[in-house]
């Protein structure tokens, strides 16, 4: 059962993320919006479904695989962050290489605490 949770999870997070690519294609700026939002959602529900097991004892296991390693598993995506940066500053766009360094890892640090914060008290 817990391959499964995993697999179901996965599969949805993958879809979820083909989705918020597709949404974010016409954005503005040469920028992987993309990649941004969905690691920033995958850090937030990631931190609320952590602060909810923290708070519940009996917090389903398989939900848990669920959602951490399978949803934000397959939602979240550092390769494509890695990839997308690398190509940015193989561009020579130094501006938006940094850009995205720095905001991705400030705003999913921000999203994770938020998501913990809001799964301890619910």
């Amino acid at each position: 059962m817990q391959w499964l949770a995993v697999f179901l999870g996965g599969g949805l997070g993958s879809v979820l993320r083909f989705g918020v690519n597709r949404l974010a294609v016409n954005m503005p700026l040469h920028y992987p919006w993309g990649t941004f939002f969905a690691n920033i959602i995958s850090s937030f529900v990631l931190g609320m479904i952590i602060g909810l097991s923290l708070q519940k004892s009996q917090f389903n296991p398989l939900l848990k695989l669920f959602f951490v390693t399978g949803l934000c598993g397959g939602f979240s995506t550092f390769s494509t962050f890695s990839f997308e940066t690398f190509r940015l500053l193989k561009e020579g766009n130094y501006l938006m290489g940094g850009i995205n360094i720095l905001t991705s890892i400030v705003f999913c640090l921000i999203a994770i605490g938020l998501g913990l914060a809001l799964g301890k008290n619910l």
